[in-house]
């Protein structure tokens, strides 16, 4: 791996650096990012979205999309820069990140020319939000067992279950959804992905209240709702490879951050809070906590760079989505709890307070870390796929 930067990427760096740093609000900025992927209401959506359509007219949206649907044709290195510097900047995720992120790509392999055309471009420019049917009640770490039923009646098939921990269906204007129409074949052999517009009659959203009070996750029940047969993505029956492409994308984008934000802040904090009568960072476990938070950040970020490099040179995913998605939410669940340690009560304030004021930031962590080893294929999933399909192992 070759870590230097090229004189014309220094330069582009710097340009994203000032742009952002010119026309982002400062309303807009979020300290944790994917705790606020979702926006909380209506308003923060509305502003979310028009920074979206504002980030789309300057042309930073779809940087290495291709230029026949509505991309800028980039080097993805220049994708990658820009994402550093975007989350650098405290920028907020866009409400259609699951289309960018996940729908957008998984079109752009699987779908045909007329999905491709008509889809692509509208994620593109902000005019579909999306969301993703994938997990069903019993149904989630082994979302095979998915029991939604999709059957064939002319030119449609209809639909009819129910999905959960649907994230931001209440604002989706489309969904990417997986539902059974072989009842009789193998389990991952029975299923199809659909492209699926939200409005169609017999879709219904209910929002999940969450322990933090947010309302990210939703339940969405499905009666007797009619999909057109243009909107199969990929061959029918065989939508298990379709999905598992969609996860490579989620799995590559849920870890590989590390929580570097968190970590120098809290080792700021340890400089200002007491534990036992003395500034926390005089305490030598305190200290070596937060050194090895920051070891496992960079051997994150050095996985994110294997991975990045496969991508530079036209192969497969590897096992760094995995990696990266496994590591990076377990890392997070022991920053919160080591949080909780540092900080005592202050971790368990919703207001602002003289000695931590940003103490709702800690009550957000210690709240909703455990939910990342969740989403996206729980730690033990990811065990799975590390220890069988990568080292080789026997199954458990």
């Amino acid at each position: 791996m070759d870590f230097q930067y090229t004189p014309e990427q220094d330069a582009f760096r710097l340009r994203v650096r000032s742009w952002l740093a010119e026309h982002l609000p400062s309303e807009l900025k979020v300290e944790d990012a994917m705790d606020e992927r979702v926006a909380p209401n209506r308003a923060v959506f509305d502003k979310r979205m028009a920074w979206h359509k504002q980030l789309y007219q300057a042309g930073w949206i779809g940087l290495a999309w291709p230029k026949e649907y509505g991309g800028q044709g980039a080097e993805l290195m220049e994708q990658i820069i820009y994402n550093e510097e975007y989350a650098h900047a405290r920028a907020p995720i866009l409400p259609g990140y699951v289309g960018l992120g996940l729908a957008g790509p998984t079109i752009a392999q699987w779908g045909s020319e007329e999905q491709k055309q008509y889809f692509l471009p509208r994620i593109l420019q902000g005019e579909l939000v999306w969301c993703q049917g994938y997990s069903e009640p019993g149904s989630g770490s082994d979302l095979a067992s998915l029991q939604t039923r999709a059957v064939e009646d002319g030119d449609e098939f209809v639909v009819n279950g129910q999905k959960v921990w649907t994230s931001g269906a209440q604002y989706a204007d489309w969904m990417v959804l997986l539902a059974r129409t072989d009842p009789e074949a193998p389990k991952h052999k029975g299923i199809s992905y659909f492209l699926l517009d939200m409005k169609t009659p017999g879709v219904s959203v209910r929002p999940l209240v969450l322990l933090n009070g947010h309302s990210h996750f939703n339940e969405v029940f499905f009666e007797d709702v009619r999909i057109p047969k243009a909107n199969l993505l990929g061959p029918k029956n065989e939508g298990w490879k379709v999905a598992i492409t969609t996860l490579m994308f989620e799995r590559s984008a849920a870890g590989g951050g590390g929580g570097g934000s968190q970590i120098r802040r809290l080792a700021e904090l340890a400089k200002q809070v007491e534990i036992d009568g003395r500034p926390a960072w005089q305490h030598s476990w305190v200290r070596q906590r937060l050194a090895a938070f920051e070891i496992e950040k960079e051997a994150l970020k050095y996985t994110r760079l294997r991975s990045l490099t496969r991508q530079l040179r036209g192969q497969p995913p590897g096992p760094e989505g995995s990696i990266l998605k496994l590591a990076g939410s377990e890392l997070g669940v022991r920053i919160a709890a080591f949080a909780s340690e540092l900080l005592g009560p202050y971790a368990l304030l919703e207001a602002e307070t003289e000695a931590v004021p940003d103490a709702p930031r800690w009550l957000n962590r210690v709240l909703s870390a455990r939910q990342y080893t969740i989403a996206g294929g729980t730690s033990e999933i990811q065990h799975n796929i590390i220890g069988e399909r990568v080292l080789g192992l026997p199954k458990g």
